[in-house]
């Protein structure tokens, strides 16, 4: 499946849940997927624990 595909699905998505559920659903819909979005990289092992506390200068390196 594209990048294309899964951005338009995620905004049908929030699409629907903005206009059946509010903007609170509409915020809860984009965390959420915003969380499920670093734990697939994380699990894909695209995206590594240490990167995420490590200052920026040592990130460079």
């Amino acid at each position: 499946m594209s990048l294309a595909v899964i951005g338009m699905i995620a905004g049908m998505a929030l699409g629907f849940a903005g206009y059946f559920g509010g903007f609170g659903a509409f915020l809860l819909v984009a965390a959420l997927g915003a969380v499920g979005f670093f734990v697939g990289r994380f699990l894909e092992g695209d995206l590594h624990f240490d990167d995420l506390f490590r200052p920026r200068d040592e990130r460079r390196r």
